[in-house]
Order: C-alpha cells, then sequence, then structure tokens
C-alpha cells in the first residue's frame, strides 16, 4: 500500500473540522515526527474516533498517504497518565502547541518524543509545573540545534564566573561581551553556574531560566502568539509556567 504506516507511536497536539464530518488531526509521532491526518467521519457523533483523537492520549495509529496530508485508517488507544490538575493541563497544552508551531513537518525527533512522554507524565505528578516545562524546553531547543550551555560564554570561549554580568542571545547562548543584537542582559554568573549544576529550585534559577527561554520560544515562535498562553490570564497573574 503506497505510503502505508502502521502502529506508529503517536500524541495529539491539535484538531479542528475538516469538512462536513471529518477532523484535521496534528499528531507527533516517533519515526515521522509532526503529521497531519485526516480522520473521515471522526467529527460525526456516532464516531469513537472523535473520544479516541484526544490530547495526552498515548496511540497507535496506521495512516495512507504520501502528500501533506495523510488518510488515518486504524487508531489503537494506550493507557496513559492523565492531566486533571488545570495548570498542568495548560501547561501541556502549551507544549502541544510549541510542538505544533515550531516543529517542522516530517521531522523526526526519537529524543524530543521521549523528552515528551517524560513531560506529560511529570505534568500528571506534581503541582510544581516550573522545574519540568524549563526541562522540556531545553530538550525542545537542543532538538532544533539551539543547545547552550549555561556556564559557558560563547563569544570568549570561557566559563562562566561568579561575580560577573553575561548576556543571552538565542542565536549564540550565553555572552560575556553584550552588542545591541543581544536579547537579553544583566544574568548573574552565580546563577548561570547553579543553572549549569542543575538547580531549577532556587528562585533565582526558576527566573533565570524562565527568562531565557522566554526569549528563546519568542525567537522560535518568529513573532506568532502562544494562545496557550492566554489560557493562565483568566483571574490569574502572567504564570511562571510558559
Amino acid at each position: 500500500m503506497a505510503g502505508s504506516v502502521q502502529e506508529e507511536p503517536a500524541y495529539v497536539l491539535h484538531r479542528r473540522p475538516w469538512r462536513e464530518t471529518s477532523l484535521q488531526v496534528d499528531v507527533f509521532t516517533l519515526n515521522a515526527g509532526r503529521v497531519s491526518l485526516i480522520a473521515r467521519g471522526a467529527n460525526s457523533a456516532k464516531s469513537p474516533l472523535k473520544a479516541q483523537l484526544q490530547p495526552f492520549q498515548p496511540l497507535m495509529l496506521d495512516w495512507i498517504g504520501r502528500g501533506n496530508l495523510k488518510t488515518l485508517i486504524q487508531t489503537d488507544v494506550r493507557s496513559g497518565p492523565s492531566l486533571s490538575r488545570t495548570t498542568a493541563l495548560y501547561s501541556g497544552l502549551y507544549i502541544n502547541e510549541l510542538l505544533q508551531r515550531v516543529l517542522p513537518a516530517a521531522d523526526p525527533h526519537p529524543s524530543l518524543f521521549a523528552a515528551y512522554i517524560q513531560v506529560i507524565t511529570e505534568l500528571s505528578e506534581t503541582d510544581d509545573v516550573e522545574p519540568v516545562l524549563r526541562r522540556f524546553e531545553c530538550s525542545f531547543a537542543e532538538a532544533l540545534g539551539y543547545r547552550f550551555a549555561w556556564d559557558i560564554a560563547t563569544d570568549s570561549g570561557a566559563g562562566v564566573e561568579a561575580g560577573r554580568s553575561y548576556c543571552y542571545d538565542p542565536e549564540r547562548g550565553i555572552l560575556l561581551r553584550p552588542d545591541e543584537n543581544v536579547r537579553l542582559r544583566n544574568l548573574s554568573g552565580d546563577t548561570l553556574m547553579a543553572l549549569a549544576a542543575g538547580d531549577l529550585e532556587s528562585p533565582d534559577c526558576r527566573r533565570t531560566a524562565k527568562r531565557v527561554m522566554r526569549v528563546l520560544v519568542d525567537y522560535l515562535l518568529q513573532g506568532k502568539p502562544l494562545h496557550s498562553r492566554s489560557l493562565f490570564s483568566h483571574g490569574r497573574r502572567e504564570p511562571n509556567e510558559s
């Protein structure tokens, strides 16, 4: 069968109506990356697919097709964690939207797929989502080629030193000497060294990691808004989560 894929591990990132009774479903898969599928009849009242094709639900999918839109032919639902708490749910939607908007189509990232499974599991188990999201954002950036070391200044090649101030640019990483193109300034060397050691618990590390990752994510989005961020605005302060 032309362009046939069978039993592919996948998660739904986003879905929307397609024609009268079908759904267009964007999924993140282990071996095919981000894929857009047409689930025929899935938007009808009698179709079980409408309940099965839900975000954060582990799936095994079969599809056919060689174009940008494949046709879903089989769905097998597997057991998985539940994002029942509001903050966990909103955080998961933020991750899904980030993958949908930034990850190139048909670009496999098995290590990022593993990180996605891990972040969904961790979000289901904790009320403290900040460290969980920061770790995933780092994995996401690394998968797209934006890996950097918290404790190395790329412009000097030297290690970050306590008591000094540094900058961050998404294309270059941590910098010692700022220029007019630098996106973020006044980062404490002490805090950067603590982040390099894995500290995502202290207030200074949380604040700095959030600032850096916010700049990087906004750079990757290239001006596109993340609608999931607005979920936190109803009667709540701007979240630390994303």
